[in-house]
Parts: structure tokens; sequence; C-alpha cells
């Protein structure tokens, strides 16, 4: 009887352990308000794990962490949980631009040591939790047994409770570049499948690859965003989905060997981000991904500043003018490009007379800077001839005098914004870095529009390697050395890197406006972007275009912008950027220069903003106040069902009296029947005033509300 009560015990030990599974060895944290619990617990077989709730609902179920080495056993299993260290963690810091004035970095901090003792070394898992989310990542110190290593995968694993809806682009090692998905978690494959397939460079995803940051809705109501914060000498991290059991897991970018990273210690990896609340502007209110990331690293920070510009550009993406001077293939001797035996195509958009026109209308209409793209020498040959065409950065048309546009925007006090097209020759345009920036400096240009477009040379490299995600942090901090604010077109989706370096002023990284040219964007484009796209920073948008037929422009473009002339006015609020183009080209502002006062006037930086209608794929609402005033704007877009708002004006100061100047769709207006149909009204309000508006299909509402004082 003795030996089966021994037995019994020992078995019931046993089974105890095997259910307990994942919760052997569990430490938990909250958040600070104590609405979001995590816990953390090393299994079994030695694997990390982690689980994540809200309210008392689960948001990720238990989930592995671990990585997967290049010839080496791993980091995947065999540990022992060796320390937890928690601490908490108050801040408040002020941006550089943003937002809002100031931001609270405030968490709760667990940092678990793991200890794999067949090969005798330590990991770190840090985990912070905030009100709006959570923040980890693996932290690798320097070690006998762990120096150099090459990952072969990332398994971060994110365990979704539920077929939740998703807003979601495909995965792609070299693009964002899509209009976005809205379907079932389980609904991805067959989505995917037959419709969308990856380029032939690529190294094939699971059928179920989707891209960062990630929005999804529960059935009960919660909204759930995946995404990662400062992507530093690491790849960029795509996420493959278990469709079976609605597991997420990280898969990053490979090289051209189909490595995923060479790391030397002690490094870390990127935070990945989990942001959840049970209201959807708290998803957009989040801060998260700027806290994870490090102080400004730029001690004088007085030369950078938030730009509102207008630029030659639209006309050429429409294929009315061109970037390129000729039609022909000029000569070349001795290194040296000579035109003057070429025919000039009479198109070229970029030409001397044409930019002083843009720079007379940016001065007269209190614009900051100009952008001229297609001034530098090789565009024919890029378009025309060869894809493997580099460019020097320093060499202008015949018909583009460098000179004389300097001297004539410093008369004006207009700045002038440099183009880079790269053509993804990334070592060509290393080379000529310092030159072409030292070029900017003595011209007059304080901010660049850097583009790489096509596959990257070296090939088989992609836009989103830990390759190219070492390139953009170099041309920004070299562009610091020179003064000088980047925004990078087609560079890897940014990641809050803009608080450590905040002359990385602006990004696009997503299906921009230029393809209302190529055929549209989805009528819900924009009420989707600020729940994805500008959760890790803001995106240069080119917003405001006043006339959507495309044949106005081009009679042989046929594309018809999906929007209302009232939404161009909103997404000057709802689509953050510090840098704000007005898109269109000057004679279309001038059929419509009572809607173009918006532009005008709407701030480019902020000391306050509120949320005040959001549902992804929907609509969205907010409202700003204008950097040192008390002037506020708002802004609403609105997708497939267009939108109703009851507005309130409770956020006014209660002792202040204002104007209101409303921009709004006409009863009529609709995107695709009566686009540039809009009314404009002048009310007085204060703090205690309410208004209903309505927004068209693809339409949207702008309001100016100024202090009368």
């Amino acid at each position: 009887m003795k030996n089966m009560k021994i037995l019994t015990t020992t078995v019931l030990c046993l089974l105890l352990s095997f259910f307990m599974g994942t919760t052997a060895m569990a430490e938990s944290i909250t958040s600070p308000d104590g609405q979001l619990k995590l816990n953390f617990s090393v299994n079994m077989q030695g694997e990390p794990v982690y689980e994540l709730s809200y309210k008392g609902k689960e948001v990720i179920k238990p989930s592995k962490l671990g990585l997967e080495l290049k010839n080496d056993p791993g980091l995947m299993n065999g540990f022992t949980l060796a320390d937890i260290k928690t601490s908490a963690f108050d801040e408040t810091w002020e941006p550089v631009w943003g937002e809002v004035k100031s931001i609270r970095n405030h968490y709760n901090e667990m940092a678990v040591t793991l200890n794999q003792k067949a090969q005798d070394r330590n990991l770190i898992i840090c985990f912070r939790l905030y009100n709006d989310g959570l923040g980890f990542r693996y932290e690798f110190p320097q070690q006998k047994n762990l120096n150099y290593f090459v990952i072969k995968e990332e398994h971060s694993q994110f365990a979704m409770a539920g077929d939740h809806t998703a807003f979601w682009i495909p995965g792609d090692y070299d693009t964002q570049e899509y209009d976005y998905t809205e379907s079932k978690l389980s609904e991805i494959r067959g989505l995917l499948q037959g419709t969308i397939t990856p380029n032939a460079s690529q190294t094939p995803f699971s059928p179920t690859g989707v891209q960062t940051s990630l929005q999804m809705k529960t059935a009960d109501g919660l909204y759930i965003n995946l995404h990662e914060a400062a992507l530093v000498d690491y790849s960029c991290m795509h996420l493959n989905l278990d469709d079976q059991n609605l597991i997420f897991e990280s898969w990053l970018t490979p090289d051209a060997k189909g490595d995923k990273g060479y790391m030397q210690t002690p490094c870390n990896s990127p935070w990945r981000t989990i942001i959840v609340s049970d209201d959807a502007r708290n998803i957009l209110a989040s801060r998260i991904t700027l806290n994870l990331n490090e102080p400004c690293k730029i001690e004088d920070t007085s030369w950078i500043h938030p730009v509102k510009y207008i630029g030659v550009w639209w006309d050429m993406i429409t294929n009315k003018g061109t970037w390129a001077y000729t039609d022909e293939l000029p000569s070349v001797k001795l290194g040296q490009t000579d035109y003057s035996q070429t025919k000039p195509n009479g198109k070229h958009s970029a030409n001397t007379a044409n930019v002083k026109r843009y720079i007379d209308f940016a001065a007269k209409h209190g614009f900051d800077a100009v952008l001229v793209e297609g001034w530098n020498q090789g565009w024919e040959d890029w378009f025309g001839k060869s894809k493997d065409y580099v460019f020097d950065f320093v060499t202008p048309y015949p018909d583009f005098d460098v000179e004389e546009i300097h001297r004539y925007a410093a008369s004006k006090g207009i700045e002038m914004m440099m183009h880079h097209e790269t053509s993804s020759s990334v070592r060509n345009y290393e080379r000529h870095m310092d030159k072409a920036y030292q070029f900017m400096v003595d011209n007059g240009y304080h901010s660049v529009k850097s583009g790489y477009v096509g596959d990257i040379i070296p090939r088989g490299e992609h836009h989103y390697g830990q390759w190219m995600v070492d390139h953009y942090l170099y041309a920004v901090k070299k562009a610091a050395d020179y003064k000088i604010m980047v925004n990078a077109h087609e560079a890897v989706r940014p990641t809050g890197l803009c608080r450590t370096y905040p002359n990385l002023i602006g990004n696009e990284s997503a299906r921009g406006t230029e393809y209302e040219s190529f055929g549209g964007n989805n009528v819900n484009h924009t009420t989707i972007l600020p729940f994805t796209r500008l959760i890790g920073g803001p995106m240069d948008y080119t917003p405001g275009i006043f006339e959507p037929d495309c044949s106005k422009m081009n009679p042989n473009n046929k594309s018809h912008a999906r929007t209302t002339l009232a939404r161009q006015l909103a997404l000057y609020v709802t689509m953050y950027s510090p840098l704000q183009m007005a898109a269109d080209v000057p004679e279309n502002y001038e059929r419509f220069m009572d809607a173009f006062q918006f532009i005008k006037d709407v701030a480019v930086d902020w000391d306050e903003t509120k949320y005040l209608e959001a549902e992804p794929g929907e609509y969205i609402t907010i409202a700003r106040r204008a950097k040192n005033t008390n002037d506020w704007y708002v802004g609403c877009t609105a997708g497939y069902n267009g939108h109703v708002s009851k507005l309130s004006f409770d956020l006014l100061d209660p002792d202040k009296k204002y104007e209101a100047i409303i921009y709004a769709d006409a009863k009529d207006a609709s995107w695709d029947k009566n686009p540039q149909a809009y009314t404009i009204t002048k009310k007085k309000v204060t703090s205690k005033s309410k208004m209903t508006l309505k927004a068209g299909i693809g339409g949207g509402y702008a309001i100016s509300i100024k202090e009368i004082k």
C-alpha cells in the first residue's frame, strides 16, 4: 500500500507537470494601469512562452519565442530560468516635431535571463508593458559561447485568440505599395493564392505571409496591432500565419544568400510590438513605437523643422510632362555626357522657367519649399535603355540652371528640396553621398527626397534586408552631418527611428497618392493607413489633388482619383506628417482658390491631437491644435459607406470664442459621381457648440477653427 501511494503521488506530479507545461515557472507583470497582464514561463522543453490579456480577455494565447541560428543548435529550447528583474519607468519627453508637444513614456519592465545549459550561454528577453500595449525584444549579452552568429530565422509567435478581421497587405521583401485587403485570418490563404505572386527573385513566402503593421479587430471588440520598433542592424520582420491554429510567426527578410541576419554580441533585436485597446482611437493615439526608440542623438536640432511644400511632380506622374530632357540617348565622351547633339523633347518639366513658376506660386501662398524632380542628367537612359543606369546627383540638364534657381528661390524666401533617385544602386549612392550633400548645401537645399526604385544593386539584396536597413540609417546619419533632412521613398517602413534621428522627417513606404494616377487607390485606403503604415512614423502621402480626372492632365491617362476634393483637404489632418505637400499643379489650385485656403492655413506641427472618431476601413476624424496657438484643425476621411459625424467642440478653451470654416462635401458629392462638389461655411463656435457633418462615399470634410482675438 505504501508503494502504491508513492507511485500514485509520482504519477500525479508528472501529470501536473505535463498539464501545466507552458505555465511552469510562470512570472507576470501588469501595465501601470493594471488593464494589461503579461505572463511568462519556460515550458517542459525549455522553450520561452508568453501570453497577454487585456481587461481579462485573451489577446495573445501562449506563444513561443526563440531564434534559429545557422550551423548552431540555436536559441530555441533547452532553457532554464536564471534570473528575473522587474522595474518601473516614467518620464515625459518632447519631440523635435510631432503630433503632440510632449510624450509620456511609462511602463513596467520584466527582463528575463535564460540559461541554455547545454551550450553554456545566456539569452535575455526584455518585456515592457505600457497602458497601450507590449514591447519585447531579444538581448544577446557578450559571452564566450555566443560571439558572432548568423540568424537563420526568428521564431517569435503571436497566437491569436480567434479568427479576427484583419487589414493586411501581402508579404514582400521590396515594397509595401499595395492596397489593403480586409478579411478574416482564415481567408488570407485563399485570397493570396493565385492572385498575388511574389517577385521571382524572392525566397518564397508561406502562402499566408503578410506585412506589419498589421491591424486586427476581434469579434468581441478588441483592436490589436502587430508591428516592430527600433529596426536597427537587423532584417525587417514579416509575419507568416499558421491558419489552422491562427498563430502568426515572425519571418525575417533574407539576404542574397538566404541568411536573415549577421550579429555580434553584445546586441539586440528590434522590439516586437502589440498595441491593444477596446477603442480604435487608442490605437491611433499610441506612442509605443516612438517610446521604444532611443532618445534623440542629434545635439543641435535647430535646423530641423516641418515643411509645407509644392513640387514639380504631379505633371510627370500623370505623364503630361517628363523627367527626361530628351527622348534620345546622348553621346558620352571620356565620362562626360554630351547633350549638344540631342533634341529636347519639349516636355521636360524640370526646366528653369517652369521651376520659377512654382517658386512664385509657393512664395505667393506662403509655402516653405519647392521640390524638383527630373532635374539631373540620366533619366532618359534609366527609363529607356538601362535599368542599371546610375546617377551622379550633381549634374543638371542643360535647361535647368542650378545657380539661377538658387538665387531666385532665395530672393523669394523659398527653400529648394532636392531629389535623389538612387535607381537602387546603393553603393553608387554611398560613393557620391558626401559630394551630393555638399552640392545641396552649396545651392540652398536643406532637405532631400531620396528614392530607391527598382531591384537593389548589388543583385540579390532586398529593400527590407539587414544590409539595406543599415544603408537607410547611414544615409540619415550622413545627412545630419550636413544639416539635411531626409524624406526616403521606397525605403523600409518606419519603426519610430525619427525620435532618435528627427532629421528623418518623412517616408513613403506605402501606396501613396501617385497611385491615383496609376488606376486609383481603394476608396477606404486613407481610413486604414493611419492604423497600419503610420503606426511606425509619418508618411509623405502627397495629398491635395483637386482635379481627380487624370485625362485633364494627359488625354492618354484614364485614371480617376478615388476621392472628393473635400477629403483631399482632410488628409492634411488625418495623414500626419511634418512634411506636407500640395501635390497638384498650380493651375488646378487656381481654379479652386477658396478651397485651397485650407491648405494654406493648415499647420504641419502640433501641440495637441484628439482622435474624435475611428473605425478602420470606415472613417477617421482627428482634431489637432497648431503649435504655439489656440487654433484647431479637424479632418475626416470616409470609405465606401460615407460617414455622418456628430461633433462636440468641448476640446476648445471655454473662455475663448472661435470662428470655424467648414470645408465639406456637398450633399450630392461622392468620389465617382461628383468629386469636386463642396461647400464652405463660416460659423462662430465655442466649447459648447455641436455640429453634424456628412462625408460622402470616398469623401470627407475639413475644419479650421481660429481663435477670435
